[in-house]
């Protein structure tokens, strides 16, 4: 049976091409989403800046003492003096200390920020190491080494004097020489002192590069580091660790990687067994005739089903072993693509080995085995007195197993639903893409059921408006319900996908948006091109004539901690036993530091208990939500974003939209904990009749005293937020774009098919008489009807997965989103369905009716 399976393939060109089509591009996507799941989990960064140091020390970001590995949000800094500690760990050779901050070239009056530049200390240099080219080591404060890229770029040399905005100042120093390194164009050096200075951070530095005696081993050496800095919220690292220290970010964003890689490969495998299960279905289904006569001539069921079986894994395997060599690099372009829009840092390298390509391969072929299954059982189980009646009439179109299973799916739906109802609204997304494949299958499932309902429901509306061909149209769909649901269920996949998939980012984009516009009062906003703004300043814009109010805002993360948590939590929790207990987690939150002055002119914060005014020194005002039963006056133990703990006083309670909630702490407290230590922005509102034009010249002119200082008004600001919803909208419209792009294909691939599989039907229908134009208007009625079915189950999956996610973002049943999306989609799905289904049928009636008819099948 194997030999006569090999030589029918070529007699079935359209099915198993189909069937290609489907098994290679699935296993491709899939691949390509392991492999980014699999870089995620290695989150490899590589180091570049420190690559010279065998061993790194640097802050640990995680939470002290978290089992759900809370990260701070802020670098960890390290005090310079556990250099001493360090350096007294056996077997320790050298240790050097790197300091970095971020700075900008001027105009060289202090006030035009040009090219962005990374800061360090000379002695970090070696780390690397960096290599003079020319000149000398900054010698002095006023000195500084270069990178030769860069130096190139700015038209600089040796000697050369160079104006840089940092630190909220305007510096100038002279440069002593150029250097190479791996970032040589975006590189300054300074003086070590004169580098803790700029930092405004003098005695803490970023990490310690150590290197090991001669004749130290590298492991020995490293163990004896971590026990010797245990309790010092600092972590010791080798390899490709490294990296991590000089970029904190790849921690939280390589978690984040995580979650959306196992988002996207969840919804990838998913569609890549709808696609594949229905082609391979459809594809077999349009050989019941072929089945039927091979029953009735006495093949038994063992021996079709080997038929079956072994023309599947045949094209099965070719297919998704080629699509082994496209498939990493599926994952690579994702990840490139993320990197370049800034969702992930560059630094993290694709790193997959073989088990993507396993997971991907074998779920198109378990896929593809599991469809030929069950296809071949059923045609195997059927009575050779009854094979060609069952083939002509296939009253078998649904089972009570699909049922079960459809129920299962239809029930998980409906659970995440309810969960997601109840979510907080920039969460909720996270269980809205899988009750959006939950409710994909289960619609899917009773796709036969649901079809042949709709079709009977069009079943006057069409006859009326279409005659003969819509009545012959209808006949067919009657008769062949499982070859309807296979062509309407790509319809209902891409549809539904797109339009869910598309509203859940405008809807969430929208809830992001109002709940920003809402909190937003002021008419202008004063920012940095040095990265921030000293405290200070605050107190000189509100002093400008036609100012109103004007209140800091220093955005971070923190955590409140549980109650009854002691300050410095034990590596393990354990009971009497001497077992391992679960300790309370903390409460993440999200921070902003204020003025209290002008704070209700510039934002929309009201005190729901206490006062505002009193935010001053160790205080917090907490959300509602956040408060736990404390009351005004109450201590409440916080870690601020570098790690730092604190014991505030609650003065107030604010109300927040939910999951938009900010806690409210002084300025002069949380601005020390930030990584620039500045103001990044400082609100302004205009006193009533103040012209805005005039009052932003007022406050521009303040550049003369405060470097890099830039007006912008209400609307600049709201672009801002909405470039930064843009990024994260963008990254979801490029993996939309793969998934929906892999279903459009199936739903070409799946109509072309059911056409040209129906070559023998049409010429009979030419041979009694109907001419070329009634056939093609008769698959005209059915290629809309099709594309309705489609369109209606998909829109009812997209409406099952956006009304509990409306609710929980906007409070509204209705999604936010342009209309045209709905239209756009719509349009699509028809314009393709028809478009196929009438080139397909066009192309099938250029034959002969007698060439076809009298073939041998």
């Amino acid at each position: 049976m194997i030999r006569i399976a090999l030589r029918t393939l070529r007699f079935h060109k359209g099915g198993f091409l189909a069937s290609f089509i489907a098994l290679f591009f699935g296993a491709a996507i899939v691949i390509g989403s392991g492999g980014l799941l699999e870089t995620g989990l290695h989150n490899a960064a590589p180091p570049k800046r420190l690559a010279g140091a065998p061993i790194v020390v640097t802050g640990d970001q995680l939470y002290p003492g978290s089992q759900s590995g809370e990260l701070f949000a802020e670098r960890i800094r390290l005090d310079a003096k556990l250099a001493g500690t360090i350096a007294a760990v056996p077997g320790v050779g050298e240790t050097v200390p790197d300091v970095s901050f971020q700075a900008a070239l001027t105009d060289g009056s202090g006030k035009q920020a040009g090219q962005k530049v990374t800061g360090h200390g000379w002695a970090s240099a070696r780390l690397t190491p960096y290599k003079l080219t020319e000149g000398s080591p900054p010698a002095g404060a006023r000195q500084a080494v270069v990178g030769a890229g860069l130096a190139e770029q700015a038209g600089l040399s040796v000697g050369d004097k160079l104006p840089l905005l940092v630190h909220g100042a305007a510096e100038s120093y002279e440069i002593s020489g150029l250097s190479t390194g791996p970032d040589g164009a975006s590189s300054v050096f300074l003086a070590d002192a004169e580098a803790a200075r700029v930092t405004g951070r003098p005695g803490a530095v970023d990490s310690f590069g150590v290197f090991p005696a001669a004749g130290a081993d590298l492991g020995a050496v490293r163990e004896s580091l971590a026990k010797a800095v245990v309790g010092k919220q600092a972590t010791v690292t080798t390899g490709d660790d490294r990296g991590r220290a000089e970029n904190p970010d790849v921690i939280a964003d390589g978690g984040d990687l995580v979650s959306l890689a196992a988002a996207f490969g969840g919804l990838s495998a998913m569609v890549t067994v709808f696609v594949v299960s229905s082609t391979l279905g459809l594809s077999i289904q349009q050989r019941q005739r072929e089945m039927a006569l091979l029953r009735a001539i006495g093949t038994t069921p063992g021996q079709l089903r080997r038929l079956i079986l072994g023309e599947t894994v045949f094209v099965a395997a070719i297919a998704t072993a080629l699509a082994c060599w496209p498939g990493p690099s599926v994952g690579s372009w994702l990840l490139s693509a993320f990197a370049d829009a800034g969702v992930v840092p560059e630094a993290i390298e694709y790193r997959a080995g073989w088990v993507p390509l396993a997971v991907g391969a074998g779920t198109a072929m378990l896929t593809a085995v599991g469809a030929a299954f069950i296809a071949a059982r059923r045609a195997a189980r059927t009575r050779p007195t009854e094979a060609l009646s069952e083939a002509a009439l296939q009253h078998r179109w649904f089972s009570g197993v699909r049922l079960v299973f459809a129920l299962l799916c239809l029930g998980g739906g409906t659970a995440l639903a309810m969960v997601t109802a109840n979510m907080d609204g920039p969460e909720a997304g996270s269980t809205a893409t899988p009750a959006a494949m939950l409710w994909t299958a289960g619609v899917g499932l009773l796709g036969p059921g649901l079809a042949k309902g709709i079709a009977a429901a069009l079943h006057g509306p069409v006859r009326a408006v279409s005659g003969l061909a819509g009545r012959l149209a209808m006949l067919n769909t009657k008769v062949r319900t499982p070859q309807l649901a296979g062509a309407v269920m790509p319809v209902m996949l891409a549809t539904g996908l797109a339009i869910a998939l598309i509203y859940l980012q405008t809807t969430q984009a929208s809830g992001s948006e109002r709940a920003f516009d809402e909190s937003l009062r002021a008419d202008l906003v004063v920012t940095s091109d040095s990265g921030g703004l000293p405290l200070d300043a605050v107190d000189t814009i509100r002093a400008q004539p036609g100012v109103a109010a004007a209140s800091a805002q220093i955005p971070s993360l923190g955590y409140i901690e549980p109650k009854g948590a002691p300050a410095v939590p034990p590596p393990v929790d354990e009971n009497a036993d001497g077992e391992e207990v679960e300790r309370p987690e903390p409460v993440a939150v999200s921070m902003q530091g204020i003025t209290p002055e002008g704070l209700t002119r510039t934002t929309a914060f009201r005190a729901s208990q206490g006062s505002l005014d009193a935010l001053r020194g160790n205080t917090v005002a907490l959300p509602t939500r956040y408060t736990d039963g404390r009351k005004i006056g109450d201590k409440v133990p916080m870690r601020l974003g570098d790690g730092s703990r604190v014991v505030l006083e609650l003065v107030a309670t604010v109300e927040g939209k939910r999951g938009y909630e900010t806690a409210l702490l002084p300025a002069s407290v949380l601005v020390a904990h930030t990584d620039t230590g500045l103001v990044p922005q400082i609100m302004v509102s205009a006193e009533p009749g103040t012209d805005q034009a005039k009052l932003a010249g007022t406050l521009s002119a303040l550049a003369a005293s405060q470097p890099g200082l830039r007006v912008a008004d209400r609307e600049a600001l709201t672009l801002v937020r909405a470039d930064q919803d843009d990024t994260q909208s963008w990254m979801a419209y490029l993996l939309l774009g793969v998934v929906v792009g892999y279903a459009t294909i199936a739903l070409v691939n799946t109509q072309v098919l059911s056409t040209t599989e129906r070559r023998r039907e049409f010429m009979l229908q030419r041979l009694i008489g109907s001419t070329r134009r009634q056939v093609m208007q008769m698959m005209t009625v059915e290629a809309v009807l099709v594309a309705v079915a489609g369109i209606v189950l998909g829109v009812l999956v997209a409406l099952l997965t956006l009304v509990p996610l409306s609710m929980s973002v906007l409070g509204s049943a209705v999604p936010d989103g342009s209309p045209w999306i709905f239209v756009t989609v719509v349009v699509a799905a028809l314009g393709l369905t028809l478009g196929t289904t009438l080139l397909a049928s066009a192309a099938v009636l250029r034959s002969r009716p007698g060439d076809v008819v009298g073939a041998r099948e």
